[in-house]
Order: structure tokens, then sequence, then C-alpha cells
């Protein structure tokens, strides 16, 4: 997948495509810079940082019928969500700022027909309107804890805000139906041409029992709806796509035959490859992508256990440590991940200090560096704190963390779908942790499926070969990293297989298990990594855990405004991160042995 264009999506012509090409190193920090010559070519790009042309369109049309003057809103799938959005910014905001926010409410209109089924998925919109003062503050709620909509629920509901089917709550339907209003056909995929488009005259509008007027397209709005969610959003099918999703986590769905319209009983649960016994599907929880995951963890930890700062342990992805830092009492943070840092650690405990809970990656990211998980949980079992671990990079086809944590959260859009076109995240409850019971009480009142059906099918789908796309991951990220490890130019290669902290690794290692898809590379020179970035033969773009090989110098992208402080973390502003791919192994070799002797050509101008 080489070869594509500055700010076309990645994969191209997807129009969910969760990255955007970024193809030299200029680019990228053309992007940190929101230089136009980048930002104003991009169609898209990673969803939490780039709001989806989907949910702008939705967005503007909601505010052209708002009657507010705001400037931008920023779209929720609850009430609840929006309402905890309101509460950040309050407690982030001055008082004026906080105050100059409005919600409005979109919900189906009762006095339009739709398919029962619809009401079913909850196509409802919570928007905060904001303006220009106060946007900072919403869009780091949206950034950090990853609950605003999808693209997909955005085209959706838009559709039926357009037909007149979604309206403000606590208005009429002629508040929210566009003038000269069409009848809906949705996205250009789904219109097909109708009767309607022939027709030169629209009969006049008939009065219904309630004394309302009813607009006689309304059945070409019907039949449309049934078409579409019949194709797309299959009732008999949600439930069970979920079902499979939740085994393949718990590694207890063997192969997408065993997907039907009714779920196994709950005790085959028992064979998995968690090691977990008593694991069951409720104990797998949903979320629309990972970083919610994380979010709805850290709220439910808060819930159960009482407000207490949290620690960050090893170098973090950037919302993660954002998420500790401003939601709750605040938290510790370590981070090299190292033995120093758990001895320091166990004398703030032997001194009183109390945490409500340690968050770490397995591995981390971008050092790939292992976390010694063993004694971490020796200490948490002592001083009566959670473990929370990000198994996204180590994946559980190589890993199993679970024994060692109290809650095991993952990024389902990364190397579980693969396909890169749709989010996804969950989080378990171990149900031999402590704090099981406290966390599944939290739950019962406080979680919300807010994961769109569209999106769900999409995610069982590209997962069910998910266990085989690791395996060539594997072998094709030991091949590459032998290339560089035996090149002059290379400082440091970082893989959890050649790391100092690799004994921790083995320790949390499956039998059969590789050492995953990420790598990450810095080389004697800038101008090296330079020349090398803009020569590799890859896409090139923000994510990771593709099905193809995705390039990116990583701390530009996620640390730009930090990089000393990234550095002093051993996290070196040059750094290359490589997800691979599963291109022929023969094939991607001799892709970075070519990139290599680009960047050794730079080396001999010198």
């Amino acid at each position: 997948m080489p070869g594509i264009n500055l700010g076309e999506s990645i994969p191209p012509h997807t129009a969910h495509a969760v990255s955007v090409s970024l193809p030299t190193w200029k680019a990228n920090i053309g992007y940190e810079e929101g230089e136009e010559w980048v930002v104003g070519r991009m169609v898209t790009g990673y969803p939490r940082f780039f709001i989806h042309k989907s949910i702008q369109a939705f967005a503007a049309d909601i505010l052209a019928k708002s009657g507010t003057q705001k400037t931008k809103a920023f779209l929720f799938p609850t009430h609840r969500i929006a309402a905890r959005c309101i509460s950040f910014v309050r407690s982030q905001a001055p008082p004026e700022i906080a105050a100059s926010l409005i919600t409005v409410h979109l919900v189906l209109d009762p006095m339009r027909p739709a398919p029962e089924a619809l009401a079913t998925y909850c196509p409802e919109i919570s928007a905060v309107l904001c303006d220009q003062e106060s946007f900072p503050f919403v869009k780091q709620y949206w950034q950090h804890t990853g609950d605003g909509i999808s693209s997909r629920r955005a085209e959706f509901c838009h559709s039926l805000f357009r037909d007149g089917l979604l309206r403000l709550e606590g208005g009429n339907s002629s508040n929210t139906v566009l003038a000269n209003p069409k009848p809906c056909r949705g996205p250009k995929r789904y219109q097909r041409p109708s009767s309607v488009d022939a027709t030169k005259s629209t009969p006049p509008a008939q009065p219904n029992q309630n004394g309302a007027s009813v607009d006689t397209q309304e059945s070409e709005s019907f039949r449309f709806l049934e078409e579409r969610f019949g194709r797309n959003l299959d009732v008999s099918f949600v439930q069970p796509a979920k079902s499979a999703i939740k085994r393949r986590i718990a590694g207890a769905l063997r192969s997408s035959s065993e997907l039907s319209h009714t779920p196994p009983p709950e005790g085959e649960m028992e064979s998995n490859s968690r090691g977990i016994v008593n694991l069951r599907e409720d104990d797998i929880y949903l979320y629309p992508c990972g970083m919610s995951a994380i979010f709805n963890s850290h709220r439910a930890l808060l819930g159960a256990r009482g407000s207490m700062k949290s620690i960050n342990f090893g170098f973090p992805y950037v919302d993660t440590l954002k998420i500790l830092q401003k939601f709750g009492p605040g938290a510790v943070f370590y981070g090299h991940a190292s033995e120093s840092d758990l001895d320091d650690l166990e004398k703030r405990l032997e001194s009183g200090e109390r945490f409500l809970a340690l968050f770490c990656e397995f591995p981390g990211n971008p050092l790939l560096t292992c976390p010694n998980l063993v004694r971490i949980r020796q200490l948490a079992d002592k001083y009566d704190f959670a473990v929370v671990v990000d198994e996204t990079i180590g994946t559980f086809a190589n890993i199993n963390v679970l024994p060692f944590a109290d809650v095991v959260v993952s990024s389902l859009t990364k190397i579980f779908s693969g396909d890169a076109n749709v989010m996804g995240g969950s989080a378990i409850f171990n149900p031999n942790s402590r704090y099981y019971a406290a966390l599944k009480a939290w739950a019962k009142t406080e979680y919300e499926d807010t994961y769109w059906p569209e999106d769900v099918m999409f995610m069982e789908r590209n997962s069910r070969d998910f266990v085989s796309r690791i395996e060539r991951i594997n072998a094709n990220a030991e091949a590459i990293c032998d290339v560089l490890r035996t090149s002059p130019l290379v400082k440091r290669l970082f893989y959890p297989r050649f790391n100092e902290s690799s004994a921790n690794y083995e320790a949390c290692r499956l039998p059969n298990g590789g050492y995953g898809g990420l790598l990450s590379v810095v080389f004697h020179r800038k101008e090296q990594a330079v020349a090398f970035y803009d020569a590799v033969d890859t896409a090139k773009g923000p994510s990771l855990g593709t099905n193809f090989t995705l390039t990116s110098p990583y701390v530009i992208l996620a640390h730009y405004q930090e990089l000393d402080w990234a550095e002093q973390y051993g996290v070196e502003r040059d750094l290359i991160r490589v997800s691979v791919g599963l291109e022929e192994t023969e094939h991607i070799v001799k892709v970075f042995k070519e990139a290599l002797k680009v960047a050794e050509a730079v080396e001999t101008q010198k």
C-alpha cells in the first residue's frame, strides 16, 4: 500500500479509514504546525484527533437548526456522556466559559413512521454547542475520553435528521426538517431511483389522526429505512456479533463457523486462552474505541473504590496519562517502568501512601518496554491497589496478562481489526479480582453500551482471522529487526525480544506466542532518520496494528509540543515507529534494505 498521496486516507478510498497519509518527514511537521499545505489536503485523520467529515457535516446542520450563534458542535451518543463533557469543562475552564455551553438532544420523532427495531439501537445524539473560547476544552474531552460518536453513527443519524425522523427534543418537527426537504436516501451508495424522483409536483400534505401534517413522502423514507436498516443494522445479527467479538477477546471462539444467531452457553468460556476458568462473556465490555475503554475503566475504579490518585507506570500513550491527570485527583508518573521505579513506588507504599490503581501498557509505546507484572501484582495484593494493563501492542494471541491484572483493556481498532476501517475497544474485569464485585455493581448502573451496530459488524468480520494474521506479522517483524540490528546506521532498536525487559515479556508470553508487530528504531543522526522515513516504501501515517506495514515518526506526531519532556524518558524525538503488516516477508525485507541504502547515501555525503 505504498505511494499514497499526502492527505489521502489509509487505506485509500475508505470512507471510515482510521489513518491518513503523511508521506514525508516535512509533512508530519507541517501537520503538527497546522500548515495549510498539509491540513488543507487531509480528507481524514485519526478519529480522536481529526473530526471525521461526516461528523462535521452533521454538526453543521445541528448548529444551523439550533437557533444559536455557537460556532462548533461536538456530538455524543447519550445525554449522560454529554453531561460528563460539561462537567469536565467546568472543572478545567473559567466559570464564564463553562457557563456558555449549550446542550441539545436529538431523538426519534414519535410522530413520524420508522421501523420499530430502529429504536432498539438508540439512534439519538446529544450535542454540546460551544464557541471559540470553550472549543479547546470540549475538544480535550472528545480526544481524551474517546466518547464521541463514530463516523458511521454520524452518517446514519444525519440521514434521519435530514429526513425529519430525528428531531430536537422538546421542539417540534418543523424546527428540524430542512427547508424543501427531499426524501432521504442516505449516502450515495444507498441511493436508488424512486417514483418520488420522477414526480414534478408534490401532493398536498394530509392530516393524520392527531391533526399533524404528514408528508406523503414519508412512505419513501420508511422504505429507505427498512432497506438500509435491514442491510446494515440487522437486528438478528448484532448481538451474536458482539458475542463473537467477546469470545475472541477471551480466546474462546475457535473459528468463524461458531458464530450463529444463538450465542453459545456461557459454560463454554471455561475453555479460553486467558487461563481463567470462571471468565464469562458479561465480564467483557465493548466500547467505541480503545481510549473509551481506558477512560471508563478509570471511571469504574473511581466509582468502585473512591477518589484516590492513580499510578501511570511506564511511558504512556499520550491520552492515558491525560485521563489520569485530569479526571479525578491526579496521578503519580513513573516514566521508565524500571525496577528502580518499582523500588521507589514500594517505598511510597511502605510509608503509607495509597493509590487507586496502577495503569501500564504491555509492552509500552513506543519503546516496547515491559513492566514487571509479577512484582506489580505482588505489590498490588499487599498494598491494595488495582492493576490495569493495556495489552493492545502485545495482543492476547502472544501474551496473557489477565492473571496479573484486575482489568485488561485493549484497542480493538488496531491489530484485532487490522483493516483500519473501524474503531473499537474492550475492557475485561477479572472475576478473581478483589474488586470484581464492586466493579460489576458499578457497571450495572453506569455502563452504557454505545458501540454502534454498524461498527460492531465490521469489527466482527475483520477479526475472524485475527490469530492467523498475528503469526505472519510476528515473523515479518522479526525479519525486519534482523535487518535493522545489523545496520551501522542504527543507534537503538526497540522490540520486546531484544529489550532489557525481555524477561518480563517472557513471563507473560504464551507457549506459541511471538513478540508482536511493533518496533521502533533510532538512527545516529537526524538526517539519516529523515532520509530513511522519506524513502521507505510503505504506508506512512498514524495508528498501528494494520494489515499493511505502517511507518510513523511517532514522537513528532504524539509529543510535538513536549519533545524535551519525552526525551527525559529515553524517547528520542527522531524515533521512527514501524507497525509491521502481512506483506510477503521477502518483499518487506527488501523495502527496508532499500530505505537503509538511501540513509547510507546521506552519510557518505556528509
